[in-house]
């Protein structure tokens, strides 16, 4: 008989919840985040100016799963489930005995897993009265999503794409303009936190966030919607793994190693959750890598701390691994990975231990994508590219101690609009851009005070 490839649900079985970890987390609660000028815990005061009720319910709900609405779920079938193939042609490549399963969110009409959370935030804001929703992106995975939930739900979508993503990818600015919504430059002329940035001409996504949080702030039919970072973005990639689960099943397999890249969280939590869920309550399941950019190490040089999760300083103190609100990332080709902080839920579970991290340099996260994409036929986006080049590794790993180990890997959107990037790196023009220590020192320097984080 001939090996299976892929690996497919029917629609009848998206799932019908999400899966909250926050609910399974060992030891005491994560840290809240705080009022910046009270220092108290943020409460729905705090939130409700720029955030849905229902959205700011998930953030802190403690339940562990929350029902997927079917009009959601109606939506979501237009992609999902999403296939799980075995990468048979890159085992060989490799000469691994690995066996190398990947997630393939890039069937969706915005061509990432984005839409995951998009649409579910649309249809909470939709139902609340709003009428027009305001985001920031890097890449424009997330902005591409939003605008295509606003259109879903006929809503109006502004969006403030960080200033080296819109001028590298001009075709990702097209595809937002195409589903209505309205984009702009950041760092822009049109707010206060844009002018006062004016110098990071390349810009950077806390930069970005500070001005679409003040332009939802300012308008009381708007409100602000984020792509990753927060707990109720993660809540909502769930449907991923809980897919993926089944999909191993399917291959009579279970995953030794799983791989997500990180730039807020969002596609690590997607693919991870439900299985580190498990794992919490079996005692035994997978190691979990969280691939990051080495030109914005996070989690590998990053100071769990509070901080603002932008650059202006609008919003609430997070807890989670940053390099300082201050810090404007190099131009690495992963604009949605240029972060200056993680998800405080993955942040606390890298503190723990639960989780390893490991930074890639951008020509590594670029090998790996193109000798996946001439085996494999896809060409990934640059920010699952770091975590392939993190399960090369892997499966190098297995080779050498001739073990056949599983893994799996969130594969989170493809790299059509990317390939200047692609071409920089064909050229041989593309750098690595590390951080200097000095740098991330007087970055540092920048945390607001708060109470430490142990």
């Amino acid at each position: 008989m001939a090996e299976v490839t892929k690996f497919l649900l029917g629609e009848d079985e998206i799932p019908t919840t999400w899966v909250n970890l926050l609910a399974d987390l060992p030891g005491d609660p994560p840290p809240p985040p705080l009022n910046a000028q009270t220092g108290e815990p943020a409460g729905p005061d705090d939130l409700s100016p720029i955030f849905a009720m229902a959205l700011i319910g998930q953030e802190v709900s403690t339940e562990p799963e929350i029902e997927i609405p079917e009009e959601v779920r109606d939506i979501y079938r237009l992609w999902r489930p999403t296939p799980l193939l075995r990468a048979r042609r890159l085992e060989r490549e490799l000469d691994t005995p690995a066996h190398i399963y990947y997630k393939y969110e890039g069937v969706s009409p915005a061509g990432s897993h984005k839409p995951n959370s998009a649409v579910p935030q649309a249809y909470f804001n939709k139902q609340e009265g709003v009428r027009k929703l305001v985001t920031e992106t890097g890449a424009g995975q997330w902005g591409s999503a939003l605008a295509l939930a606003c259109r879903m739900f006929e809503m109006e979508c502004e969006v403030f794409m960080v200033g080296v993503s819109y001028d590298q990818k001009p075709y990702r600015r097209a595809m937002m303009e195409t589903w209505g919504a309205t984009v702009h430059r950041s760092p822009s002329d049109l707010t206060e936190a844009g002018r006062s940035q004016a110098e990071h001409e390349s810009g950077s996504l806390g930069i970005a966030i500070s001005e679409a949080v003040e332009v939802a702030a300012g308008a009381d039919d708007a409100n602000y919607t984020l792509g990753s970072v927060l707990n109720h973005v993660c809540l909502h990639q769930t449907v991923v793994g809980q897919e993926a689960i089944r999909q191993m099943e399917m291959a009579g397999e279970a995953p030794d190693v799983v791989v997500g890249c990180v730039g807020g969280g969002s596609n690590f939590a997607g693919i991870s959750y439900p299985l580190l869920r498990q794992k919490l309550r079996t005692g035994s399941g997978p190691r979990f890598v969280a691939a990051e950019p080495a030109a914005c190490p996070t989690l590998t040089r990053g100071r769990y701390a509070y901080d603002y999760g932008d650059t202006v300083g609008m919003t609430p103190l997070m807890p989670m691994y940053t390099l300082g609100h201050d810090f404007v990332p190099p131009s690495v080709h992963a604009g949605g990975l240029r972060y200056h902080g993680d998800a405080p839920s993955v942040s606390a579970l890298v503190k723990q231990g639960a989780v390893e991290a490991v930074a890639i340099r951008q020509t590594a996260a670029f090998e790996a994508a193109v000798r996946f994409a001439r085996c494999e036929g896809i060409i990934p986006a640059p920010e699952p590219a770091h975590a392939l080049r993190a399960a090369f590794d892997e499966a190098e790993a297995a080779r050498r101690a001739g073990e056949e180990r599983v893994l799996l890997i969130n594969l989170c959107g493809h790299g059509h609009f990317d390939m200047s990037a692609y071409d920089a790196y064909l050229r041989g023009d593309l750098e690595d851009l590390d951080m200097p220590e000095q740098e991330l020192e007087d970055s540092l320097t920048t945390l607001p005070e708060a109470p430490a984080l142990t």
